[in-house]
């Protein structure tokens, strides 16, 4: 499970050869979610309110970037990293 980026205790990855719609995992302690890619919403699982709110907005800065990331990954190559929130 690829590691793409960190910030503020959240911690991101991006499985390879994962299941659509294209998305990404977060964790923050104990909590995970599963975040939809295009429009920056939890799928699954439960973030806190504010970490859900910051890893939205790190999908949103980061979607273009994100994207490409996940078609490296379902290609079988390591789809890279991001950079974080500042």
């Amino acid at each position: 499970m690829p590691r793409i980026s960190a910030f503020y205790g959240i911690v991101v990855y991006l499985y390879a050869r994962d299941h659509g719609p294209a998305h990404v995992h977060a964790r923050y302690g104990d909590d995970w979610a599963v975040v939809e890619i295009e429009q920056g919403t939890v799928t699954a699982g439960h973030l806190r309110r504010r970490q859900a709110a910051l890893v939205a907005t790190w999908v949103r800065a980061h979607g273009e970037e994100l994207t490409e990331a996940w078609e490296r990954a379902s290609a079988g190559e390591p789809p890279g990293t991001i950079d974080p929130l500042p």
